[in-house]
């Protein structure tokens, strides 16, 4: 055996390599130190891809914070904090487009980004642009005010009273107090300027006092004062045919523009409908007898219309009637005979029908006839308060009436 025995034992200093060929092993590449190098050049070359790593991730990170910043702002157009405000109106005109629209919605503090609104409205359907008035609430989400735009204005509504005896003036502040949009004055200025004309209203009379159905309208935003008050003459008118005005004014002697004066009288003055044909009939009677004998002629006399005339002629309103019944105004029927220039409210059905179909004269058996020399000649002519729900009592004789005065002055009702 040309090889040494290795001692086990032998330390590894002593052991010679050469002396013992079974240690000679072949080196690997990696064991030679001039390799090494290389090692660390691959580790350097991960340092870019971590960067490019790094900065995606800090890119993506910014992006999320910025769309959510972009988000929330949008959100916040959309969707502004807080409640919305009170109904507003909103004029569309004839030539808006989306841009103007969206533009004056901002200009009025209805919304508060055109260019927002004009993108929203682009992705959930688009708008029919409609012109008319709508009914906008400020801050409100961009969501409703696009739906109150799909609406048109002829299916919206606004429901409006005007109780029977109402004057124009009390119309139109009724009117302007009911719907936003409207204007008491555009109101009147339609009903007195003459533009807007009656059937039944004389040549030379502006006013529309007396020819406007009271009633209970379903104001759309799709019209304007002029417009309601047109609905409310065409009323008037279909009413007044109804009642068969034109012939029946004709068989009393009268036009139906002064039965409707009558009319607007007998509102005013009767409270309770069972005085509603007699005070017809003692209107009626005051007129027929100043036309049949000046000598007998009584002037109507009837307070209402001289505090209408008061009003007309904007009198200190504090000041006593019988201070006011001596101004003379074209409504004051102590100082003039015969019906006052204009009707003095806008009666309804039953007044209508009064003044159309007075009550007859009382019976020449009736205890108001019997201090008469002729009681077959008995007439209604003279009434007053008589009770505290506005019932009246008549007369055929100023004793009566003066007897009955007396007593609605003890009774607290003068």
């Amino acid at each position: 055996m040309t090889m040494k025995q290795l001692d086990p034992l032998l330390p590894e200093a002593q052991v010679d390599p050469d002396d013992h060929p079974a240690l000679d092993w072949p080196t690997d590449p990696w064991d030679e130190t001039d390799q090494t190098g290389s090692v660390e050049r691959l580790r350097r070359q991960t340092r870019p891809i971590k960067w490019v790593v790094y900065s995606a991730m800090v890119f993506a990170t910014l992006m999320i914070l910025i769309a959510g910043a972009v988000g929330w702002w949008y959100v916040g157009k959309i969707n502004p904090d807080g409640a919305p405000g009170d109904v507003q109106s909103f004029t569309v005109a004839d030539d808006d487009d989306l841009d103007s629209l969206s533009d004056r919605l901002v200009e009025e503090g209805l919304i508060t980004d055109a260019g927002v609104f004009r993108w929203y409205v682009d992705r959930n359907g688009g708008l029919e642009i409609t012109p008319g008035y709508y009914e906008i609430r400020p801050s409100d989400h961009m969501g409703n005010v696009l739906g109150r735009l799909r609406t048109p204005p002829g299916q919206t509504y606004s429901k409006v009273t005007f109780p029977e005896g109402f004057t124009l003036d009390k119309m139109a502040f009724r009117l302007d107090a009911s719907v936003d949009r409207m204007s008491a004055s555009e109101f009147l200025e339609a009903g007195t300027d003459g533009t807007i004309r009656a059937q039944w209203q004389p040549a030379g009379t502006g006013s529309l006092e007396g020819l406007l159905f009271p009633d209970t309208y379903q104001v759309s935003n799709a019209e304007s004062e002029g417009q309601v008050i047109e609905r409310m003459i065409a009323l008037m008118e279909r009413v007044g045919d109804q009642e068969d005005i034109v012939n029946r004014s004709a068989a009393l002697g009268r036009t139906p523009y002064e039965t409707l004066i009558i009319a607007s009288l007998i509102e005013r003055e009767a409270r309770v409908s069972e005085d509603r044909a007699k005070i017809s009939r003692v209107i009626h009677n005051r007129l027929f007898l100043s036309a049949l004998d000046p000598d007998r002629s009584l002037p109507l006399q009837i307070d209402a219309a001289v505090l209408y005339g008061g009003d007309k002629f904007e009198i200190d309103p504090d000041l006593p009637f019988s201070q006011l019944r001596l101004i003379d105004t074209p409504w004051n029927t102590y100082f003039h005979e015969g019906l006052p220039l204009t009707p003095i409210a806008n009666p309804g059905r039953a007044s209508i029908r009064a003044a159309l179909n007075p009550a007859p004269n009382p019976a020449p058996g009736d205890p108001i006839c019997a201090p008469l020399e002729r009681p077959s000649e008995c007439n209604y002519l003279y009434y007053v308060l008589a009770d505290e729900d506005g019932g009246h009592v008549f007369a055929a004789t100023l004793e009566q009436h003066d007897v009955n005065v007396q007593k609605a002055r003890e009774a607290g009702l003068l």
